[in-house]
């Protein structure tokens, strides 16, 4: 049984294509090992240090001589948390904001969005922190940048951005509508810089990427092609050059498609869509761009 278990584990996160089942695995998995160390250490009453140790040499600072030594770092942070609630609730919005992300985009651009804005954040929290002067004259007292709040907010505002009156449903709220969700979460952000400057300073760095990302991708840039791979090169003996190939039935969208479902949408509302309908009219909708 446990097993079996292991093996759906295993295959969900490692083997589903998934880019939003891998990060959550490796924030879990992350985690996990330092909580096992700290339990280990608290069992056995030794002073090994080892879970501190590895919490301090992922977590990014933000004196710049220190990062110079922990280069690695704007890296490791966006995958390591050291509270059960931090992660709980990161993995949280991850799950609810990536699932409807992944409905519409590919995976290339969910793992660009995720570790794009998480390089957001830490820029953003390494430039706060040196540049102005509420942080800057007690810089080396300053706490070290840990988690993947950055990313999950890239990914929260992307979303937002790209469905901005897609409707989900809050517990004890109700329906509401992406683009007021994501407004709320940065009011809170700038607010927050009051209590935890780091962690806000982040948010809003991984908040721009993912908006801006969205907004560049809409009018043609996708820069997640950056992570695409490039065919190799092949060498093809007695193949005669093919010029001005008319496109295809493929290339061009099906306009009885797209007009039946702009239909349905009018009649019931994008909501009614299934799963399979969304990723025909979006598909449908990048040809008709191209």
């Amino acid at each position: 049984m446990s097993n079996t278990v292991f093996n759906e584990i295993k295959y969900k996160v490692f083997r589903s294509g998934s880019r939003l089942n891998l990060f959550i695995g490796i924030n879990v998995l992350f985690f996990l090992v330092i909580k096992l160390i700290q339990v280990l250490e608290f069992i056995f009453r030794a002073e090994w240090g080892l879970a501190s140790w590895i919490v301090l040499h992922v977590s990014m600072p933000p004196y710049l001589p220190n990062l110079l030594y922990k280069f690695w770092t704007p890296f490791t942070y966006m995958f390591a948390h050291a509270e059960f609630f931090h992660i709980l609730w990161n993995m949280l919005w991850l799950f609810w904001m990536g699932r409807i992300f992944e409905d519409f985009l590919n995976r290339r651009q969910f793992t660009f969005t995720y570790l794009a804005g998480g390089l957001a954040g830490a820029l953003l929290f390494i430039a706060a922190f040196n540049l102005l002067p509420a942080f800057s004259d007690n810089i080396t007292l300053s706490p070290p940048l840990i988690g993947a709040s950055a990313s999950v907010m890239a990914i929260v505002v992307a979303t937002a951005t790209l469905l901005p009156d897609y409707t989900i449903m809050l517990l004890l709220i109700g329906p509401v509508r992406l683009k007021w969700l994501a407004i709320v979460y940065i009011v809170l952000d700038i607010i927050g810089i009051l209590d935890n400057p780091g962690g806000s300073f982040a948010h809003l760095g991984g908040a721009i990427l993912g908006f801006v990302f969205i907004k560049q991708l809409q009018k043609g840039n996708d820069w997640s092609k950056l992570f695409e791979k490039k065919p190799r090169l092949r060498v093809v003996k007695n193949h005669p050059v093919k010029r001005d190939t008319p496109k295809t039935d493929k290339d061009i969208p099906d306009q009885e498609l797209i007009d039946r479902l702009l239909d349905k949408i009018s009649q019931s509302g994008y909501d009614s869509l299934s799963k399979k309908e969304k990723e025909q009219l979006f598909n449908a909708s990048k040809k008709s761009q191209s």
